[in-house]
């Protein structure tokens, strides 16, 4: 059986490391898409258990067009993962929105091309509403783990998603 976590952390640039876990190891999860990003590391955070994988790879040499997203995601599926939280470092045309500020998007657009878009390509056909593509519950924590910290979040923005 394959080791299991309740939250899942894809790591982007300047995320690589899951220090933060204790009783952590390392494992691999095989699927039907293929190899994933790198190995996952699983341990406990404050009592939960978490799965985190560098989603460019531990040393950083997987370029975001070359991601296998669909293998990845699928890894944390299959370790029964029910929240995932994927931070991205990203630039912006906004004027107001500076380097370093956070962000937390409430819609996206996907202007990438060369991403497989499905995980059903048997003749299934299966629609998913992406009106409210982000998770309440989620969007809340980090709402309001940034006023524990004071950290001004800017909120209500779209992620716009485009190739590497």
């Amino acid at each position: 059986m394959t080791e299991q976590a309740e939250i899942g952390i894809f790591g982007g640039t300047g995320v690589y490391d899951a220090g933060l876990l204790s009783e952590s190891k390392e494992i691999t999860v095989e699927t039907p898409f293929g190899k994933i990003s790198d190995s996952i590391t699983v341990g406990v955070y404050k009592g939960r258990k978490v799965a985190f994988m560098p989603r460019h790879g531990k040393k950083h040499t997987i370029p975001p067009h070359l991601i296998n997203f669909r293998a990845n995601i699928w890894a944390f599926k299959e370790m029964g993962v029910k929240r995932v939280i994927a931070p991205s470092a990203v630039g912006s045309l906004r004027q107001d929105l500076k380097p370093g500020d956070f962000v937390l998007p409430s819609q996206f657009i996907d202007f990438t091309k060369s991403r497989k878009y499905t995980f059903f390509e048997d003749a299934k056909v299966i629609h998913i509403s992406v009106a409210d593509p982000f998770c309440p519950d989620l969007q809340n924590a980090v709402s309001n783990a940034a006023k524990t910290i004071n950290l001004h979040l800017k909120k209500d923005a779209t992620y716009v998603c485009i190739e590497g």
